[in-house]
């Protein structure tokens, strides 16, 4: 009986080719926009590491500004740490992993004579870093805990620079020139983007990630400083590295791996209790407020998602709306012009039910049409916003879970859209038409 229904849609359809195309077309054009705004939405807000989300923990500490909350709002808690309290928390055994983490410029100089040296990013953080986060290893492996004490000169480098400085070879045990000192290379990393870069989004939240890795403890030894976000807010002396270091300035990312919920009630103590210990020493004078945040709290916490973003995602929506409403009078046009063929059907013994099963099927066709253009619209819809913005590529790509989404949505809407003219149709009284022939 499918079939057979589906027969009818397709001559239905084609009978009428201009209303059923401005059909199909009110379907793309709202699927196309609706698919666009929601797949950079989907792209930008999703968790990249949602499997761990449960056991990763950003580790905030409440020692700003008596006078102010942090970022200007009353209940504000610093994103990162202090180097003191960094160092500190660092001395806990409760967390399975721990990593304090910051940008760092180094200059790469490479042995080959065909590449120049090069400035980049480093990220400067703990051994545990690779395995909290899940980074997948090309060659070699994260850097010992040994290599965490010891401060050793070693590197992990992401697969574009060992490219860029080793020809792609395995160069894990040879050394790498940055600035005027040598790193061993303990690892090369797999291709490894996590978008949006929930561990630091300070200084853009679709940024790279870093393109080398080199101990947190060599920060004092080789007088690092920070590239990325630094905040202060209490006026005091800051002309050596010590001072800075010893300062209330906030820079430093820290991240916990707490496996329980005992472990983590355990952690809240540690750190409350910490807290409490620098209140006695003239620190931390707000109330209590310190806190550990999933992942997923992060990225709102972050607000690595404009709100602009949502707007853009309701507007679309409402123009699909709009599409859909157009779409109910082309199909109440097209149903009631074929009362005639609907009444001799009802007369040759078609139910009512047979009637809206068919008139249904005919309404999911154009849905599935509409759907399909529709993602071809979406396609180069997100091609014209990757042109238009540098660096977008990884928020404009429609993934399988996306396509899923947009015929389905078609199809929703379609059906939604085709329920009163169906029900139209379904219900036409024979009488009036047989009489007049």
């Amino acid at each position: 009986m499918f079939s057979y229904h589906l027969r009818l849609a397709w001559k239905s359809l084609w009978g009428n080719r201009a209303l059923s195309l401005l059909m199909v077309a009110a379907i793309a054009v709202g699927i196309g926009v609706c698919m666009t705004t929601l797949t950079i939405y989907y792209l930008m807000s999703s968790n990249p590491i949602a499997h761990r989300n449960d056991v990763l923990f950003a580790v905030q500490l409440d020692g700003w500004d008596p006078e102010e909350g942090y970022n200007q709002e009353p209940d504000g808690v610093p994103w990162e740490l202090t180097w003191r309290d960094a160092i500190a928390l660092r001395k806990s055994d409760i967390p399975k992993r721990q990593a304090a983490m910051y940008k760092a410029t180094f200059v790469v100089q490479p042995e080959r004579e065909d590449v120049n040296p090069f400035l980049s990013i480093a990220r400067v953080t703990d051994s545990d870093f690779f395995g909290l986060f899940d980074v997948p290893f090309l060659y070699g492996n994260a850097w010992d805990k040994a290599a965490d004490e010891a401060g050793e000169q070693v590197v992990v480098l992401s697969r574009s620079i060992n490219e860029r400085v080793f020809g792609g070879e395995n160069s894990v045990g040879r050394t790498v020139r940055m600035g005027d000192r040598s790193f061993r290379v303990a690892g090369v990393l797999k291709d490894w983007n996590p978008t949006p870069k929930f561990f630091d989004p300070n200084n853009g939240a679709y940024d790279d990630a870093e393109d080398i890795y080199v101990p947190f403890t060599l920060t004092r030894a080789l007088e690092l400083d920070s590239a990325g976000n630094t905040n202060c807010w209490k006026p005091e002396p800051r002309n050596s590295y010590d001072d800075f270091m010893n300062s209330e300035c906030v820079w430093i990312q820290y991240w916990v791996e707490l496996s329980s919920a005992q472990q983590q009630r355990e952690y809240q103590r540690h750190i409350d209790a910490y807290a409490k210990t620098q209140k006695a020493l003239g620190r931390f004078e707000r109330p209590l407020d310190n806190r550990l945040t999933k992942v997923s709290d992060w990225l709102d916490v972050r607000r690595v998602v404009a709100d602009d973003s949502k707007v853009l995602v309701g507007l679309a929506f409402m123009f699909l709306a709009v599409c859909l409403f157009n779409t109910v009078g082309l199909l109440l046009s097209k149903f009631v012009g074929k009362a005639s063929q609907i009444s001799i059907r009802r007369a040759l013994g078609a139910t009512r039910g047979e009637l809206f099963r068919q008139h249904l099927v005919e309404v999911s066709v154009i849905g599935l049409l509409g759907g399909a253009f529709g993602l071809g619209l979406s396609y180069l819809g997100l091609w014209g916003v990757r042109a238009l913005n540098a660096g977008a590529e990884r928020t404009t790509y429609l993934d399988l879970n996306m396509v899923l989404l947009g015929v389905v949505l078609a199809l929703i809407s379609a059906v939604a859209a085709g329920l009163y003219p169906t029900w139209r149709a379904a219900n036409v009284d024979p009488a009036p038409f047989l009489r007049a022939q």
